[in-house]
Order: structure tokens, then sequence, then C-alpha cells
């Protein structure tokens, strides 16, 4: 299975995780934010118990000391969190790392890390949080992927299904989701349709 799957949902609570799993979804970041070091590690382990024994790879995003103890086995981190981790004892413990980027500076930064994959974003406007960075855009993704050469990129930021196919065609490895299957008025349809499923074998 690569990784990141080509379809990436974000999603922000355990109940999420479970039922993406159940639906197939191949990787799910968890991204609860404003967790105290207790509280991310109960969530965490919480989230990895949903998933074991199923073919679903959770992401944790940012709070890199409750994979660690928790035992995950990938990770996510913004910059700011990339700033303040153990990289060391991240690959110690062997997670894959996964980096946000956002323009020039940030991209070096988070190749100097070795990440597993890079993120882009956003690529479209998004609402869900307040951007410091302008949308991207589609040509963006094209000119990022000739410069990571084989590490994945993933594109996140106002994705819908169908951006897919013009985003893929640009370069992109795997497509991050947030507000597309958690706003979306039938979230379970828009999951097969990002899977490639028929609602009707479900």
């Amino acid at each position: 299975m690569p990784y990141p799957d080509r379809f990436y949902p974000v999603v922000d609570s355990v109940a999420w995780v479970a039922h993406l799993t159940k639906l197939g979804v191949g990787t799910i970041q968890l991204r609860a934010k404003n967790l105290d070091d207790a509280q991310a590690l109960a969530i965490v382990r919480e989230a990895l118990a949903v998933i074991r024994g199923t073919r679903t790879r959770l992401v944790v995003n940012d709070y890199w000391r409750a994979a660690i103890e928790a035992r995950a086995h990938d990770l996510h981190l913004g910059q700011e969190d990339l700033a303040d981790a153990d990289l060391k004892a991240i690959r110690a413990a062997g997670l894959t790392l996964g980096i946000s980027t956002h323009d020039d500076e940030e991209l070096a930064t988070a190749l100097a890390a070795g990440p597993d994959y890079v993120a882009l974003g956003p690529i479209f406007p998004t609402t869900l949080k307040s951007m410091r960075f302008a949308p991207q855009g589609i040509a963006k993704i094209t000119e990022w992927k000739k410069r990571i050469g084989n590490i994945p990129l993933v594109a996140i930021g106002g994705i819908k299904f169908e951006h897919a196919a013009e985003i893929f065609a640009a370069g992109a490895d795997s497509i991050a989701v947030v507000s597309d299957v958690t706003q979306n008025a039938d979230p379970d349809a828009r999951v097969r349709q990002w899977l490639g499923q028929k609602s009707e074998a479900a």
C-alpha cells in the first residue's frame, strides 16, 4: 500500500477515525488541537486501538511525544512543531515523518529534516483555519514536485473531489482532504468517490 494513500483525510476525533476506517480508508491523519500531553497521549492511544487489525494507517499530527509513547508508526509536523521536535527521538522510534510547507523557506527546512513526504498548502482558499499564506494554486504543485523529486507530495487546502484529476495531473502524489469529507452533506458517499468505489457496491 502506498504511503500516504492518494486520498488522505484529516480529522479531529477518534469517532471520525473509527468511521473512516470502517469505510476502508488507508491513511487517516488525526489533527486534534490544543491538547495537553496527557490528553494527546489518551487520544492517540484510543485512535491506534480503533485501527488495530485493519489496513488503515494513523498519522498523528503534531504530538510527537505522544506518538512515540503510544508506539504510533506515522507522524505529521507543522513548521512550528518541527522546530521544537526531537528528530533523533522520532527516527529512533521508527516513525515516518510528513512535514507541512507553505513557501520556499519552509520547504528548505522540511527537506533538511529528511521527510517521508512533504505537504504543500493551501492549494485553494480554506475557511477551516486562518492562513497567513496565500493560496498556492495548482501550478505550484508542479514546481514543488520537480524540486522534491521522489519524495511524495501531498496537496492540501480547500480541495474537493472535483479538483482531484487536475491536482494529480499537476504532480501531486496524494491529496489531503478536510472539509470535503467532514463538512459534506453525505460524507460516506464522498469517501466512496475518493476511494474510487461506486455507492451501489457499499
